[in-house]
């Protein structure tokens, strides 16, 4: 079966600034692929690279077996950027918003239908703001326009959803639906997912294999075998070990 991502010996700089080196990762389908690494390891940069937003100075990039730049089916990918800064005064409501979803599976000039209105309805719904879907997006907390934003990725029924720090804004409640939402989606439905985050204790409880990335890939495979102390070191320096706790 042709893997989902595929990246082979990439490199990519910024400037003088080497970002990547020499990158080979595979993402099969029905993967829940975690991307951990510290500030400026390259996680964001490698989320480019998939998407056909930056080109590698060296190595090859598929998406759906096709490089990046010739891909055109879009509609079988869902992205929910980093965090993005709203403008409190912007006039689109959330609906609006989640129907820009839909631009890869509509025909030039075409409104979205009656079942349009029906996926950006569910899409809403599955995210809890499915109440707020006549409001202004610029009105909402900053959590409620991050789900907003991660229903505007679901709305096309996407293979592979792609998600940069969803949660950075999002309260620890609506972190655990949020978590039930994407087994949900990789279990039930079969969908691809690929999370970046910065809390290793999560990501590493969430998903099925785990990249750590320093610039070069540290670790690919089963979070188990990466929590140990010297696998961390590796990624992070030997200042960070594990600290075992409970919750009361």
């Amino acid at each position: 079966m042709t893997p989902v991502v595929e990246l082979e010996d990439v490199d990519y700089s910024h400037g003088a600034v080497r970002v990547l080196e020499r990158i080979t990762l595979t993402v099969a389908a029905g993967d829940f692929l975690g991307i951990i690494g510290p500030n400026g390891s390259g996680k964001t940069t490698l989320v480019r690279l998939m998407l056909g937003l930056a080109t590698p100075d060296a190595g090859r990039v598929r998406l759906f077996g096709a490089a990046p730049g010739a891909f055109r089916q879009w509609e079988r990918l869902g992205y929910v950027p980093q965090r993005l800064v709203i403008d409190p005064g912007l006039p689109a409501t959330v609906e609006e918003v989640v129907a820009t979803g839909l631009i890869p599976v509509l025909r030039a000039f075409r409104r979205v239908g009656a079942d349009g209105e029906r996926r950006v309805a569910a899409a809403l719904a599955r995210v809890g703001m499915e109440p707020h879907r006549r409001g202004k997006i610029g009105a909402l907390s900053a959590g409620q326009q991050q789900r907003v934003f991660i229903a505007r990725a679901l709305v096309s029924d996407p293979e592979l959803l792609i998600l940069d720090e969803p949660t950075a804004s999002v309260d620890p409640e609506v972190q655990a639906s949020f978590y039930e939402l994407l087994h949900h989606l990789n279990r039930e439905r079969g969908v691809t997912l690929i999370l970046i985050s910065h809390d290793i204790g999560v990501v590493a409880k969430e998903v099925s294999k785990l990249a750590c990335l320093n610039r070069r890939l540290v670790f690919h495979g089963p979070p188990a075998e990466f929590l140990t102390d010297a696998a961390l070191s590796a990624l992070y320096g030997p200042a960070v070990s594990i600290v075992s706790h409970q919750h009361g």
